[in-house]
């Protein structure tokens, strides 16, 4: 029965390359599947409706709701002006040299990574960071390429990503908080070395417009000017909590929220604008929340323990024990997590480290390094993503063009992850 679930996974991951069914739908379809042939019945302790699909769903609860305040917080940042006030000034201390601007715009890219991820992020550091760049001359492809890297430096901070890999893999959050601190120096150095290489070996191309983009119209805090100087210490004020106080993941963005509120807006204009950002915010979540919503019913399924059984023996003869063989082997499999692979910790990889954790093959925290350090792929490389997308969209180039330019530095990412993973922890 064992193999017949992992040809289901392998059909699974069919439906989600060939886009035939969206991730989320493929996902919740794939746990029914297993579940029933894992010998789940209807109802009742173990089964398909009560547990896979009733306890399932909201097992990510936690989760999203730190999702939700981190879309908020970005909403904020984009409203209030401090996103772009933090890009413009960047901007304008690099003044006409290509691999300042680039650097600046990283570390705006950076420190908006640490609030939200995904295509919001990249907006909110790329929107003004992509033209600014391609104006001093930075290549369309590596000033793209610039804000993702960026981003894939602040993913480690990101405090709602803290709490998914903390319910998902039943770790406590100082454990993701410390592997995710070891994480950061090599997205760091992969994301400064994509700027110094990238800048200096192709050289500077003066695309002084982007074509592709229509003239964005100027926002009411553009017209009023900068966000305040102390305003723009927000993004950093969850990280700060969270990291520095060891305070929890949810009150740590609700103090981001209502710093950001009372340092940028008027008392009497205060409930309107927190209103109008919280509803925005929750158009922005509604796509991860759904993702949620169905990894944790795929969680439920693989921990089954019809499924555990059927699973165990074969996934355990092919995952190496061995400190070494496990770097090499699963450095190799980095392309897995590109495209929806099965390696994608938002889409199947969920279920494998599920079964991974479940039937004993390796500990909590090395399937937490191999799912953090792939997800710094995915993040940047990954032509399906949606900052990928948008990002490459925006600077009028493809995301394959991205990829390819991306994927050696996040690649040497996941391999440092990897080795931190083996040396600590087999």
């Amino acid at each position: 029965m064992g193999v017949v679930i992992l040809l289901v996974m392998a059909a699974g991951v069919g439906l989600m390359l060939t886009r035939r069914l969206p991730t989320a739908f493929a996902l919740v379809l794939l746990a029914v599947v297993i579940a029933f042939l894992a010998g789940a019945p209807l109802t009742g302790e173990n089964s398909v409706l009560d547990t896979v699909l009733q306890e399932g769903a909201p097992t990510l609860a936690a989760t999203m709701i730190a999702i939700i305040l981190g879309s908020w917080l970005g909403r904020l940042l984009d409203e209030t002006g401090i996103a772009g006030t933090l890009v413009r000034k960047i901007v304008e201390f690099g003044g006409d040299r290509p691999t300042a601007v680039a650097l600046g715009v990283l570390a705006v890219s950076a420190l908006v990574g640490t609030v939200t991820g995904s295509a919001p992020a990249a907006m909110l550091a790329g929107i003004i960071g992509i033209p600014a760049m391609v104006a001093v001359g930075v290549p369309k492809v590596t000033a793209a390429g610039t804000v993702l890297m960026g981003i894939a430096v602040g993913v480690p901070f990101e405090l709602p990503l803290w709490q998914f890999f903390s319910t998902a893999l039943d770790l406590p959050v100082p454990t993701v908080r410390d592997f995710m601190v070891k994480l950061f120096p090599f997205a760091l150095v992969a994301a400064v070395a994509f700027v110094l290489v990238e800048t200096h070996r192709r050289g500077t191309e003066h695309a002084w417009s982007l074509k592709s983009v229509a003239p964005r119209p100027r926002s009411r805090r553009e017209e009023l000017g900068d966000a305040p100087w102390y305003a723009l210490l927000a993004p950093a004020v969850p990280l700060v909590l969270a990291l520095g106080f060891e305070l929890a993941i949810v009150p740590s963005l609700l103090a981001g929220v209502l710093y950001t509120l009372v340092t940028t807006t008027r008392p009497r204009e205060m409930n309107k604008r927190l209103l109008r950002t919280l509803y925005g915010g929750f158009e922005v979540a509604a796509p991860p929340l759904v993702l949620f919503v169905a990894i944790g019913i795929l969680l439920t399924a693989v921990k089954l323990p019809g499924a555990v059984d059927a699973l165990e023996p074969l996934v355990r003869a092919v995952s190496p024990q061995n400190p070494v063989v496990f770097v090499v082997v699963f450095t190799l499999l980095v392309p897995l997590c590109l495209y929806r692979g099965p390696l994608n910790v938002f889409g199947l990889g969920a279920g494998i480290a599920g079964v991974l954790i479940a039937t004993g093959i390796y500990p909590a925290a090395v399937v937490l390094g191999m799912a953090t350090s792939y997800n710094q792929v995915f993040g940047v490389a990954d032509p399906t993503s949606t900052q990928t997308v948008w990002s490459a969209q925006y600077a009028g180039v493809t995301p394959q063009q991205v990829m390819v330019r991306t994927l050696p530095y996040v690649w040497a990412v996941a391999l440092g992850g990897l080795c931190v993973t083996a040396v600590a922890h087999l």
